[in-house]
């Protein structure tokens, strides 16, 4: 599903206009994507939790020269664990 179709589907559920549906929807993820910069976590009870994990510096492999290793630095990356409800209608 793409955004279009999210806002799409939305926007016909809730008898609200397209325009504003994707306003609410892009206000959602530039809230969540804030809240992260941040360091902070998203709790969306029942669907999951939105975080922060500090990956560790290691070693990699140049793909595009197999025999070359790399550094790859430390860096923040976004994790997402899936809720109990989210989990079990996927099942």
């Amino acid at each position: 599903m793409t955004k279009d179709e999210l806002v799409d589907a939305v926007a016909n559920k809730t008898n609200l206009s397209k325009k504003d549906t994707e306003l609410t929807i892009n206000t959602a993820i530039e809230t969540i994507t804030k809240t992260l910069q941040e360091g902070g976590k998203v709790v969306l009870t029942g669907f999951g939790i939105f975080s922060v994990n500090q990956r560790e510096a290691r070693m990699g492999v140049n793909p595009q020269k197999p025999g070359v290793k790399i550094q790859i630095p430390a860096m923040k990356v976004p994790k997402f664990k899936a809720g109990k409800t989210l989990k079990e209608a996927v099942r």
